[in-house]
Formats: structure tokens, C-alpha cells, sequence
């Protein structure tokens, strides 16, 4: 029997490793990965997350960047991919001020050249990662597919510059494309770069920890076990519309300090620098996910906030090595 073949580009990162570690649970599937290991954030975490997955005998990895796009066709040609995957891209908001050519870089140009090979092998399903930064800082809330959207950095108008050229794009294609606009994720395994992992690093390294707006900031904070659950049914389920997009939220905005008091349950307090709101940060993000519910056609079940901060705590102590 013929395995399917899944290509998740990004798959040393936080959202890509989680789902390929998922999916590699089914046999009757290969994954090939594809992952530039930059240094944006810890490229030790990256290679611990790899290690795990290389120990899966239908794992594939190949430490290739998307902008390298002879690269790409030649992995393409070589191997009979059904679905693509792309959770590859420069992340970080306020990083995207100090570097934007890394954003033009990876979240424009390689992907790009990921749905133009994808055409040229006429590959059946592309999903992919966007941002409920699209949005921006516009009320009304909860935020639909429907919303207008308003990005006010780069990181965001790169994703959005995504969902654009993909829908462009799927007039010309066989492929379904699907959208992704992923809202806060965390948990176990998560990026140092991300709220609640600076945290607990500032805790176990006794280090100061900046707190912008003074924490009065709302974040919909969704499970990574949620949101890679998601994903995984969305691989197997048949697509009618040539492009969509979904929003993947708990619907839940917590507030920050709310999360902080909770993480304090489990570790040391670590000194908090209240500083005021950062010209990249948005005050809110709420997201509606009727849409993604209707598709999937039943009601998801979101990990309650609390349970899923002491599962990432847990973790964190037992996993962390701050060398």
C-alpha cells in the first residue's frame, strides 16, 4: 500500500513540529519535512524538536529555505506529495521593525515560489498558515472571516499578502487552498519569543520581565493540542470552494494579567517592568470561530485556559535547559 506523502514546510518550528509529531502516529502516512533552522529565535529548541520527529522512520527532513526555489523542485519532483503544508515564515511581531527584509525574504517571496511549484506538480490540497494580525486593532469583536482587516506591521500585511496571492492564485490551480489565521497559540514546546514562554524563561533564568501596557492587554489564547487538531482533520477533509480561510481561536480572550497571575501558581515570580503599550502590539485579539465549527460540522471542544497553562508550565520545569 502506497503511503500518502505530507510536505510541512516549518516543521522545526512550534505549530509544524506539533502537527508532523501528530501525524507521524499513522503509518499509512510519510511526512517530509522542511525546516531553514534560522536563528530568529533558539536553534537548539528547533534541533530537539527535529530530533524527536527524525527518530520516526516515515519522517523525512530536508534543511532547505523556500526563497531557494531549484531546491524546492527538486524535492517536489522527487517525491509524490498529496498535501502541502506550509507553517514556514519569519514570525514576530516587533522583530518585523528591526529586519524587514527577512519578512520580505521568507513570508513573500518563498511563498511565492511554494505556490508556484505547487501548480507546476499539481499538488490536490495546500493549507496554510495566516494571522489573526490581519485584523489589526479595529473594534467590533469577535473578529469572523468576514471582518474587515487592518494590518499594522509587517509581519501582519506579509500574511495578509499571503491570502491574497493564494487567492489569486487558486483561479488557476487544481489545488484547494486553505488559510489558516492561527490566534495566540501556546503551549508545550512553544516559542521562547512567545508571552507566557518569556515568562517562565524570566522566572528560571531570575531575569526582569518587560511587561507592555502594563499587562492590560486581551490575548484568545487557543491550545496547541486544539489547534494541531484542527489541522489534522482539515489534511483528510474534502474541499468543494478552490479557497477558504478559517479562523483557528478558543473564542476566549483571557487578559494578560489574568494568564500571569495563573503561571504564578507553578513557578517564582519573576520581577515585572511595566512598560508602556508597544507601537506593534494590537490591545485585543478575539476571534469568532463559527466557521471552522460549521465546516468540521460539530462543536470543538477548546482547552480551558487554566489547564492549558499547567500543562505548559509542567512541561516547561521538566524540559527547560537554559544552556
Amino acid at each position: 500500500m502506497n503511503k500518502e506523502i505530507v510536505l510541512i514546510t516549518g516543521v522545526a518550528g512550534f505549530i509544524g513540529f506539533s502537527l508532523a509529531q501528530k501525524i507521524l502516529k499513522n503509518k499509512n502516512i510519510e511526512i517530509i519535512g522542511i525546516d531553514n533552522l534560522n536563528s530568529y529565535y533558539s536553534k537548539q529548541l528547533k534541533l530537539k524538536r527535529l530530533n524527536i520527529l527524525k527518530k520516526c522512520e516515515n519522517f523525512k527532513f530536508y534543511n532547505v529555505d523556500l526563497v531557494n526555489k531549484d531546491k524546492l523542485n527538486k524535492i517536489f519532483k522527487a517525491n509524490k506529495i498529496s498535501t502541502t503544508i506550509n507553517f514556514a515564515a519569519q514570525a514576530g511581531v516587533r522583530y518585523s521593525y528591526e529586519n524587514p527584509r527577512s519578512y520580505t525574504d521568507s513570508n513573500i517571496i518563498g511563498f511565492i515560489n511554494l505556490i508556484e511549484v505547487i501548480k507546476n506538480y499539481k499538488i490536490k490540497k495546500f493549507i496554510f498558515a495566516s494571522s489573526s494580525s490581519v485584523y489589526g486593532d479595529e473594534k467590533p469583536f469577535p473578529k469572523s472571516e468576514k471582518s474587515e482587516v487592518n494590518p499594522i506591521n509587517l509581519y501582519s500585511l506579509s500574511k495578509l499578502s499571503n491570502e491574497q496571492y493564494a487567492k489569486s492564485m487558486s483561479k488557476s490551480m487544481i489545488t484547494n487552498i486553505i488559510g489558516l489565521r492561527f490566534f495566540t497559540i501556546y503551549g508545550p514546546w512553544g516559542r521562547p519569543d512567545m508571552m507566557i514562554m518569556k515568562y517562565l524563561i524570566a522566572s528560571k533564568k531570575d531575569k526582569d520581565f518587560l511587561l507592555f501596557n502594563r499587562g492590560d492587554h486581551f490575548r484568545d489564547f487557543t491550545y496547541i493540542d486544539d489547534a494541531i487538531n484542527i489541522c489534522e482533520q482539515l489534511i483528510y477533509k474534502k474541499f468543494k470552494r478552490k479557497f477558504d480561510i478559517f479562523n483557528i481561536c478558543s473564542s476566549k480572550p483571557i487578559h494578560i494579567l489574568k494568564v500571569i497571575k495563573e503561571i504564578n501558581l507553578y513557578i517564582k515570580k519573576p520581577k515585572i517592568i511595566k512598560k508602556p503599550r508597544d507601537k506593534a502590539d494590537v490591545y485585543k485579539t478575539f476571534g469568532n470561530n463559527k466557521k471552522i465549527n460549521n465546516f468540521l460540522k460539530k462543536k470543538i471542544k477548546f482547552t480551558d485556559y487554566k489547564i492549558g497553562v499547567k500543562n505548559t508550565c509542567d512541561w516547561f520545569l521538566k524540559n527547560y535547559n537554559s544552556k
